[in-house]
């Protein structure tokens, strides 16, 4: 007993610059891949004016691309031979700019393209980003699992890097917020002064986040490198066989995909600002200007006051997790959570819908501590979902002999990208059900707002952000209630695991 506690008693093998390295190096990867997130599904439809059935059917393809891309990636670097510069490091050096070149082109409409090009040009940017940013997103994530072999550790450095990217996350929102400030943006609804608007966002988080980005591939080092077996049993099963088989793993992906709905708080919340709410002074009496200059200044604060919400339930749990995860283990913070989650978004339901049918605008400031509370989750499912991978990864090393770690990273990333093409698509659907026709939208000259909607219109649009991604969060704690890489099972593979890699000879280094 007295020696497995020994064993237990945790190595540092990461640095503080390592550490720091690759938190940064999220943060920027945070800012390009939020201003995709959060406000592609808004370009496309309301300042492009891409027919809505295209932007549905564009993401849901785009994501079927990915089920064969992301894996294919992941199985591509898992079988790429270390280098001089590492395993993982070598696809993030390459593949850091042509992504940021790609995230400005995505908010960079052309003058004087026909709808037909608009959507050939949306659609051939919108797939090689997908592309560009698995190429280098699966190998970043995955290096967690390669810069130590501790659990305790990795978990910390999941921890405290998401935290980080969360952060890189709300840089695009703050931009938008700061320029819907600006008198050329806050008092025109020009369809030029939007676009200028998103280009000025993805230029910026383009360049700085590309250069913060880069930190990843300078400082973290790789030490958890496991040969490749000398000979294969023909009875052994395959890369992807042994994936699909690897029931923890499994687990936390069905996870992920049910927790789909959670990415609405970001994606939804400009469109529930232009459709769903007003805060303001009243519209009686004014001119044209001064209407608009309202209208607009609505969309900001409504949007802000989501966002910052959002920001503040996403953040704090994460800077929570590190304590969390001293006490509890990940399956109960997920379940807790979440279920915490579902309820606090039933009561912003309510409340949302008071406001919308008793025109009391007022009610929306009393939705604010259930909209954090809401947003909890999406913090806590951030970080240890992709703890957990780490662990089910673990776990898959104890039970073949094999580690994945990129294949598992692409998993993740499949499931981030699901996740924000189910958002696009329940927005579009939304639209539909509603109908609500963005070609009367505020950003093209307020031929109709949001004062215009009924009662219904905007409870539709609204409950993008409340009841739906709610239910979501109920129905993505179901697969966590049956993992069980907790608590001694957890620490006896983590124990047997150290034992079969002295056999083979492998040691990690400090």
């Amino acid at each position: 007993m007295e020696n497995t506690n020994v064993e237990l008693k945790p190595k540092r093998y990461v640095s503080s610059k390592e550490s720091w390295a690759l938190a940064l190096a999220g943060l920027g990867q945070g800012m390009m891949y939020s201003t995709m997130s959060s406000y592609i599904s808004d370009f496309y439809i309301n300042i492009m004016g891409l027919p809505l059935i295209f932007v549905m059917l564009l993401m849901l393809l785009a994501r079927v691309w990915d089920a064969i891309n992301d894996p294919m990636m992941g199985i591509i670097v898992d079988k790429t031979k270390p280098t001089r510069m590492g395993k993982m490091k070598p696809f993030i050096i390459w593949f850091a700019i042509p992504i940021a070149v790609a995230t400005f082109l995505m908010f960079y409409a052309p003058d004087g393209f026909n709808a037909t090009q608009n959507m050939i040009y949306a659609g051939v940017i919108y797939i090689a980003w997908g592309m560009l940013y698995t190429a280098a997103d699966v190998p970043f994530w995955a290096l967690p699992n390669v810069m130590t072999p501790d659990p305790e550790e990795r978990g910390g450095i999941i921890s405290f890097a998401k935290t980080v990217n969360g952060v890189g996350s709300a840089v695009p929102m703050a931009i938008f917020m700061i320029l819907s400030w600006i008198p050329y943006f806050a008092e025109g609804a020009t369809l030029q002064a939007e676009k200028q608007k998103y280009m000025i966002i993805a230029l910026v988080c383009s360049l700085l986040g590309t250069a913060l980005y880069l930190l990843a591939f300078f400082y973290p080092k790789e030490r958890v490198i496991i040969p490749p077996k000398a000979k294969k049993d023909p009875n052994e099963p395959g890369t992807l066989k042994r994936l699909f088989t690897c029931k923890p793993l499994m687990l936390v992906v069905l996870c992920g995909v049910l927790s789909s709905g959670r990415y609405m708080m970001q994606a939804a919340a400009i469109h529930v600002a232009r459709y769903a709410f007003y805060i303001g002074p009243s519209l009686e009496g004014l001119d044209a200007v001064a209407r608009q200059a309202a209208l607009n200044g609505s969309v900001g604060t409504v949007s802000t006051l989501f966002q910052i919400c959002s920001a503040i339930g996403m953040f704090g749990s994460m800077l929570a997790m590190p304590l969390l995860y001293k006490k509890f283990n990940y399956k109960q913070i997920i379940i807790v959570s979440c279920l915490g989650g579902f309820v606090a978004s039933v009561v912003t339901t309510v409340l949302g819908a008071c406001s919308i049918f008793t025109v009391a605008n007022w009610l929306v400031y009393l939705m604010i501590p259930f909209i954090i509370i809401q947003c909890i989750p999406l913090g806590a499912l951030n970080i240890t979902m992709f703890a957990m991978i780490g662990d089910s990864l673990d776990y898959l090393e104890w039970k073949t002999g094999f580690r994945d770690n990129a294949l598992g990273a692409a998993c993740q990333s499949f499931v981030n990208k699901l996740g924000n093409a189910f958002a696009t698509t329940f927005i579009v659907i939304m639209y539909l059900i509603v109908n609500i026709d963005p070609a009367q939208s505020v950003a093209q000259e307020a031929v109709k707002s949001v004062m215009d909607m009924t009662g219904a219109q905007r409870f539709g649009m609204f409950a993008l952000v409340s009841i739906v991604p709610g239910l979501s969060l109920l129905l993505c704690a179901i697969p966590i209630f049956f993992y069980d890489i907790v608590g001694e099972k957890k620490d006896k593979i983590t124990l047997e695991l150290e034992a079969m890699r002295q056999e083979k000879g492998i040691t990690i280094e400090a």
